[in-house]
């Protein structure tokens, strides 16, 4: 992609990150050209994002931005892109915001008849990736302890919280999950969401004894080939730098796009969010 398609692909994904997030929410607030999203205290889903790409973003909207979440007892949260204009980060930095962490925002083309089996021939034999029908909910709530068990420290038990966000997502007409089974047993999952066109891939965990093993790239293909059915002409995956979620998108033709940054006020009380 040159850099005017890339300023495209990333107002494409990030206004689909704040469209998927707000779909989640308990409680959300337009701000600017994006969102402002509230879940509950510890959940993912609390942040600001897909702003700064159509106008300026004002001060008093950067006001009630802060006000959003500290009204709420959790640290404000804002996610950009590197194309965010400088006068929105300043207006952050003057109100204490801080870098957390950086995300990676990887794509891959998706053509109509690609030939996608190939890339789970790493995998077991005898594995299998199977679509979860949404109707079926002992199935839906197995898939959401799976799909959020690598997001967890190992032994503990998943958060209400995370709970709940997974089965909202899980129960999304737009989204589609997907569990990896080997030899009766239930192995991995994932999600993927595909709508405008776009096809992002999320929530994937594999239990640690079926790791390096070909299941997550299994998983990927089995969405990529979703999204394809879906006529999305892209596919994204948002990960943390070096993860194995990186490389094995790599392996699978992904390019990395760009870096977001991940900024947060702490304060005094406020609760920070994962």
């Amino acid at each position: 992609m040159n850099e005017v398609n890339l300023v495209e692909f990333a107002r494409r994904f990030e206004r689909k990150q704040a469209a998927s997030v707000a779909a989640l929410a308990t409680e959300s607030a337009p701000l600017a050209d994006g969102w402002m999203v509230f879940g509950a205290v510890g959940s993912y889903i609390n942040k600001s994002c897909g702003y700064g790409f159509e106008r300026g973003v004002t001060d008093a909207e950067l006001d009630a931005l802060v006000a959003f979440f500290a009204s709420r007892g959790v640290e404000p949260k804002a996610e950009l892109s590197p194309f965010a204009p400088p006068s929105l980060l300043k207006g952050l930095a003057d109100r204490g915001f801080v870098l957390r962490e950086f995300e990676t925002v990887l794509y891959r083309p998706l053509r109509a008849g690609e030939d996608l089996s190939r890339m789970a021939q790493a995998a077991p034999a005898g594995l299998r990736v199977e679509r979860v029908d949404p109707s079926d909910e002992a199935a839906v709530c197995q898939f959401v302890e799976l799909s959020g068990s690598g997001f967890v420290p190992e032994g503990e038990s998943m958060p209400e919280v995370f709970r709940d966000a997974g089965l909202k997502g899980a129960r999304n007409p737009t989204t589609d999950s997907y569990v990896a089974w080997l030899e009766g047993v239930a192995v991995g999952a994932g999600s993927c969401e595909v709508s405008d066109g776009l096809t992002s891939l999320y929530g994937t965990s594999v239990l640690p004894a079926y790791r390096r093993r070909g299941v997550q790239q299994a998983l990927i293909a089995a969405r990529l080939q979703r999204g394809l059915e879906k006529g999305s002409d892209l596919a994204t995956i948002m990960s943390a730098p070096g993860i194995p979620t990186e490389r094995n998108a790599m392996r699978l033709g992904f390019q990395m796009a760009y870096s977001r940054v991940v900024l947060v006020k702490p304060g005094a009380g406020l609760v920070p969010s994962p």
